[in-house]
């Protein structure tokens, strides 16, 4: 979003008649011919900031050029008057220093914090970040500063580095999808011994880092007070792999890292591993979409054994890894981790084999993700059985694992166990259609379960019927989210026996029973049970039932519904057709 507001300049006219204009009005000036061009041609603007094709790209690129020439230009000038207001302190909150920074914020309709400068995704335009940069010298205090999904802080990051020595206190530095250029990287790395105190910086969705981070890498110090790093999808080669494993080495506080979405440094993944040795403090590792292979799974492992604080470990859609768990040995060291992901990994059975030697040891873990790993259906059993050693254990994740009946039946077991459970996803795997019984009947047992997903699981109007006779008997009080879609196998006499007892989940606020987007199909007498069942829910805000068509009767009866329901539930979506009795 880009913002449409503008100063006007002062012109004055000399005894000529010609204009004369201060530098000051040429600077807004400029600013003011950038603001007219985004008026008449938004579009066009934003096409160039696509980029999709070698063209665009060029013209991206020349045009980022431009505007970072625009915006070097005006800092220049500004320099004076921002050094000029650095002269003044602000002496307390109805202070003239402090009643700018509250209009300034007024603009954006948020209120002014001493300690946290809060501007993320506010459309903030070249004047913006300049009248920013003048209220600095106002917030001596802040320690966290803001200002992510503004396109405008690409190529002018400059103006606001220049001036952090004024929050030397700042300790969160968030810019989040801001078009960062190189030399806005670059600028950043200066930046860096103005602010000493600093212990969180995120810079994700930046895709102009990658090939560009050794400007800032290169200027950590050592023992620096850095304690959570976040690049998530910035672009990153195996040569910024390199070079960020080498300032690891120097980040001896670090306790969150996130490389996530970055394909091209899994072949780095040694030299990181390596230097995260030297982390021991570090609770979050999240490797998610990196490019890991076997060997870089095993080299992840290998450092496992050197961070013993570890929480939760992220090795999530890497399919060439599959294969590398067969030595999960140092897994089993992680007697704090909370959670462990592993979806989407390509895990074989002889990952499966070590892993369910390691799991059951984890006597925190909290969360349990191993979905889309459809090669894992018949060897999982002996793993699901032995979760019941896991006191805390609270989610489990299992769809798309094709699992067989030994391992449904297994996991109905263990369940029996895990009183704490709150959720549990078992989507996409049919085995679960006739066979629901038994895993109602354990966690009937779990008093603070909230999240059940059966999406796609054959289920079958008898499961209907088991699940509306666990509600009659007061089970499942606390489950606020009820996915049954894609069960098409679900006949209209189980729907209308499960509708007519739903009103018992009085805490329910979310429930999907569409059908598959091949399929379609007339509502039954069960729509009239499902309203009226919806009308006594108080948390109740949407239901998926997409693709079932009503009739005009029930489309009246809906209309009808939508007035007279006080919550606006939102339906998403009913298919709409003229009664078929006429």
């Amino acid at each position: 979003m880009m913002d449409k507001r503008g100063s006007q300049g002062s012109q004055k006219r000399n005894k000529d008649g010609f204009l004369k204009r201060s530098p000051f009005a040429l600077i807004l000036n400029q600013i003011q011919k950038k603001t007219s061009l985004r008026q008449q041609d938004h579009s066009s603007v934003a096409q160039l900031y696509k980029g999709p094709g070698e063209d665009e790209s060029k013209t991206e690129e020349t045009t980022d050029s431009k505007i970072s020439d625009d915006k070097n230009s005006i800092a220049n000038c500004y320099h004076q008057d921002v050094s000029e207001a650095g002269r003044s302190e602000p002496s307390g909150p109805e202070s003239s220093e402090w009643k700018k920074v509250k209009h300034f914020y007024q603009r954006f309709g948020k209120k002014p914090n001493a300690r946290c400068v809060n501007l993320n995704n506010c459309g903030l335009t070249a004047t913006d970040i300049m009248e920013l940069v003048r209220l600095l010298p106002f917030l001596p205090d802040v320690e966290e500063f803001d200002v992510s999904w503004n396109d405008f802080i690409g190529g002018a990051l400059s103006l606001l580095t220049v001036e952090l020595h004024h929050l030397s206190k700042l300790k969160i530095l968030r810019l989040n999808n801001c078009r960062l250029t190189a030399d806005d990287t670059n600028a950043l790395g200066k930046a860096l011994c103005l602010i000493p105190q600093l212990e969180e910086m995120d810079l994700s969705w930046n895709g102009k880092a990658g090939g560009n981070l050794h400007l800032l890498m290169e200027r950590f110090q050592k023992g620096c007070s850095l304690k959570v790093l976040m690049l998530i999808d910035c672009n990153l080669t195996s040569e910024d792999g390199t070079l960020l494993a080498q300032a690891l080495g120097g980040m001896q506080n670090l306790e969150v890292l996130d490389l996530s979405m970055n394909k091209n440094i899994g072949s780095s993944l040694r030299v990181i591993a390596q230097e995260l040795q030297n982390a021991p403090h570090l609770s979050v590792l999240k490797l998610h979409k990196c490019g890991l292979n076997q060997d870089s799974v095993q080299y992840v492992g290998t450092a496992l054994r050197y961070l013993p604080y570890l929480r939760k470990l992220d090795l999530s859609c890497n399919k060439e890894a599959g294969g590398g768990f067969k030595d999960s040995a140092p897994v089993a060291s992680l007697k704090h981790l909370q959670v462990l992901d592993l979806h989407q990994c390509c895990i074989t059975e002889a990952d499966m084999e070590a892993l369910t030697q390691v799991i059951p040891l984890l006597a925190s873990l909290e969360v349990l993700n191993i979905s889309s790993n459809k090669n894992i259906g018949s060897a999982c059993e002996h793993l699901l059985s032995r979760l019941r050693f896991l006191p805390k254990l609270k989610s489990v994740f299992l769809n798309n694992c094709a699992l067989q009946e030994g391992s449904f039946t297994a996991l109905a077991d263990a369940t029996l166990q895990l009183s704490g459970m709150k959720e549990l996803d078992l989507s996409w795997n049919k085995c679960v259609g006739g066979r629901l019984k038994q895993l109602l009947d354990a966690l009937s047992l779990a008093a603070d379960f909230q999240v059940l997903s059966l999406s796609s699981c054959a289920l079958l109007a008898d499961d209907l019927a088991t699940l509306a006779s666990v509600l009659q008997k007061g089970h499942l009080q606390r489950l606020r989210k009820l996915d049954l879609s894609y069960n098409d196998t679900v006949s209209d006499e189980g729907w209308t026996l499960f509708f007519q007892h739903l009103h018992m989940l009085k805490e329910l606020s979310e429930l999907d029973v569409s059908l598959r987007p091949s399929s379609s199909r007339y509502c039954g007498t069960w729509f009239s049970d499902l309203l009226a069942s919806l009308i006594k829910l108080p948390a109740f805000t949407e239901v998926g039932v997409q693709r079932w068509v009503l009739t005009a009767p029930q489309q009246q009866q809906l209309k009808d519904f939508k007035k007279e329901d006080k919550k606006d539930i939102q339906f998403d979506c009913c298919s709409y057709v003229q009664d078929i009795t006429k």
